[in-house]
């Protein structure tokens, strides 16, 4: 999810743009009951390497956004892509202003009544970082002592309201919300906060090079995947999203993607 400070708020005001294959047919087609378009916008989350995120100079990076041109270029489709803030995000493409979330977005219960996923692409954990001279334990975290930093609206947020705070285990005031890491870890760094939590990859890209260290993980890998998230009447899309990502995941990309961007 996913660049930086003054970047990151200019990101989700701002489309970037990304046209992706030059054959285009400019045609539509009829699959699942409902027709494709020729061009599609995509939100993203404009903070969260290497996933997703908004470069220096305005453009969009990250592993899901080379997905999303590699199959695009192959469906012969063009996209658009938008960083929009995260807990905004399926409120907005509800809201038919982007067409479908390509930005590491768990499959939860509770975003299944409000739009389809594609099929999974990606599991991961969650992290949980503190600084290099701090006591803070895993285990205190869990025991609902530390204060938390999270991105509101992410999964590492509502973990936390779960399984910590809605337990009884931690002060509903012990979680600090924010409205995307790279801040929470900001406040990390100067103390405001005990720790972080946050998906495993995207965090460890964050703390990299600063004082800070990975106290533990929160094991929810095989309840925690990715997908793509679709509006419900949009059949068509789902299916061809369905298909691409089986195609890149059985192409030679998909293993140089992951080399690129440094994930296992």
């Amino acid at each position: 999810m996913r660049t930086h400070g003054i970047l990151t708020l200019l990101a989700c005001l701002v489309a970037v743009l990304a046209v992706a294959g030059a054959g285009c047919t400019g045609t539509t087609e009829q699959t699942g009951g409902a027709e494709l378009k020729d061009s599609y916008i995509v939100g993203i989350d404009g903070a969260y390497p290497p996933f997703s995120y908004v470069d220096k100079d305005g453009n969009a990076q990250g592993f899901d956004v080379d997905s999303m041109r590699w199959i695009a270029e192959k469906k012969g489709i063009e996209v658009t892509f938008m960083a929009v803030d995260w807990d905004a995000i399926i409120p907005t493409l509800q809201a038919g202003k982007i067409d479908m979330v390509y930005a590491g977005m768990s499959i939860t219960p509770e975003r299944l009544e409000k739009v389809n996923f594609s099929n999974p692409y990606w599991s991961i954990n969650q992290d949980v970082a503190a600084r290099e001279d701090s006591n803070v334990t895993l285990d205190d975290v869990l025991a609902g002592k530390a204060v938390i930093g999270a991105q509101r609206g992410c999964t590492a947020a509502l973990w936390i309201e779960e399984n910590l705070i809605g337990t009884g285990k931690m002060p509903k005031d012990n979680l600090k919300y924010y409205p995307d890491t790279l801040a929470a870890v900001s406040d990390l760094e100067i103390g405001r906060i005990d720790a972080v939590m946050y998906d495993d990859v995207s965090l460890q890209d964050i703390i990299s090079g600063k004082p800070l260290k990975t106290i533990g993980s929160v094991q929810t890998q095989e309840q925690e995947q990715f997908g793509v998230a679709i509006r419900k009447e949009d059949t068509a899309l789902l299916a061809l999203m369905n298909e691409g990502i089986a195609e890149l995941q059985a192409d030679p990309y998909w293993e140089e993607l992951k080399e690129m961007h440094n994930l296992k």
